[in-house]
């Protein structure tokens, strides 16, 4: 029988697992999780989003969206605004507060990401991205 290490997806969970540790540890003090901040990654490369859309884009449960853009619309990171096509929708927005958190956590999500790779060197970690891209894309859209 083989050991756990064996099994490539539980390596990946593993490794799922502490990305999402570090990341938080560097998040606490601004009182946000890894989700809220995925959520505002996602909403600096669009306009806008319905909410059923970054449910849909980010694998969230719909309720726990609702949440985490309530908890973000509180620090002033992200807003509601009526959609432009449907009146009766709302999108949510990236405010410029939460545009100036995702440029001041740079810094630190890069050392969250060093740290976890540390044993790759450049090359390595190149090849790892454009593979978890490839497998993203295939079983994540």
């Amino acid at each position: 029988m083989r050991g756990l290490h064996a099994d490539t997806g539980y390596l990946m969970y593993r490794l799922g697992l502490r990305s999402g540790q570090l990341f938080n540890t560097f998040l606490q003090e601004s009182g946000l999780r890894l989700r809220h901040y995925a959520l505002l990654r996602f909403l600096a490369t669009s306009e806008g989003a319905l909410q059923r859309e970054l449910s849909t884009s980010l694998g969230y449960d719909p309720s726990a969206i609702v949440g985490l853009v309530d908890d973000l619309e509180k620090v002033g990171f992200a807003e509601r605004r009526p959609s432009p096509d449907d009146r009766r929708s709302r999108i949510v927005v990236l405010t410029a507060d939460g545009r100036g958190f995702l440029r001041d956590t740079d810094e630190a999500g890069l050392r969250v990401t060093n740290e976890l790779l540390g044993p790759l060197d450049a090359t390595e970690r190149e090849t790892l991205h454009a593979l978890l891209q490839r497998v993203a894309e295939d079983g994540l859209t």
